[in-house]
């Protein structure tokens, strides 16, 4: 439940809500790091813990830009784009699941007359492959990294979510799990919440200084029991 004081998550304070998809709604984060990890292997690279923390912030094409600038790459950006697309679709295809109350939330959510997004650096390959989730019913709008000009260290992503929802800033809260993603929507005028993940790597004391309100998982949020 909220442990800071912020906008009421239920009954919901707010008429729109963004979600935040890897992470927040589901705990994605160890397949990314298969991923990365595998695309670190192919080019006889170590390992870079923080590069996959700056992948997650920045979204393919502007991930990929930047790991052929750092690691002076010859690849294309495309390609190294429909690479990660390649391995996410393959892992997300069955193992992704939200967890557990999520999806319950944003369904009572609706039903209170809430507009619900998704934002998510993630690509329209790898949410549409997900045989367990289908992000495209449960949400009004999905908008996704590709769709806007820069990463989540900067609020476009937030604020065109909330064009197509119809909603003023000011009228939106935002869930998140990563602080340059919270710090964004925070600079755009929306309230924040940010979302206990289990990623080791979550800056949990930075998150909660920066946020409005901090919630440990979604389970019994809204007064139903949580669903799988």
């Amino acid at each position: 439940m909220s442990a800071l004081p912020g906008p009421s998550l239920w009954p919901p304070s707010f008429s729109a809500a963004i979600f935040d998809f890897d992470g927040t709604l589901a705990e994605t984060w160890p397949l990314w790091r298969r991923v990365d990890e595998i695309f670190f292997a192919t080019r006889g690279l170590p390992f870079d813990e923080d590069a996959s923390v700056t992948l997650a912030t920045l979204g393919f094409a502007a991930g990929a830009q930047w790991c052929v600038e750092r690691y002076r790459l010859r690849d294309e950006v495309a390609d190294i784009v429909d690479e990660w697309n390649r391995l996410g679709a393959a892992l997300y295809e069955n193992e992704v699941r939200l967890r557990p109350g999520a999806e319950a939330y944003v369904r009572a959510l609706r039903a209170q007359g809430v507009r619900v997004g998704l934002a998510t650096t993630n690509d329209p390959h790898v949410l549409g492959a997900m045989r367990h989730v289908d992000v495209y019913a449960l949400f009004d709008e999905v908008v996704c990294g590709r769709e806007v000009a820069r990463g989540k260290d900067h609020p476009d992503i937030y604020l065109e979510a909330a064009r197509r929802l119809g909603a003023e800033p000011a009228d939106c809260v935002v869930f998140e799990d990563i602080l340059a993603g919270t710090l964004s929507a925070a600079r755009a005028g929306m309230a924040t919440v940010a979302v206990a993940s289990s990623d080791p790597r979550q800056p949990a004391a930075e998150l909660r200084r920066a946020a409005d309100a901090w919630i440990d998982g979604w389970a019994g949020l809204c007064g139903t029991p949580p669903t799988a």
